[in-house]
């Protein structure tokens, strides 16, 4: 159990240092940048003259 928690304590930054903001922002940048591109298919199948509706 002694290791779970060593391996733990390693991969996760304490909150607040600078290890931890940095991560935050990497996750919040792939995260803005995934739904841009989500965005952007909405907006094709939108355009689409084929428009299918599934029920």
């Amino acid at each position: 159990m002694n290791k779970e928690s060593n391996k733990q304590s390693k991969r996760v930054p304490v909150e607040g240092s600078v290890e931890a903001l940095e991560a935050r922002i990497k996750q919040l940048e792939m995260e803005n940048e995934y739904l841009k591109k989500l965005n952007a298919l909405v907006q094709n199948k939108e355009k689409s003259p084929n428009k299918t509706k599934h029920k």
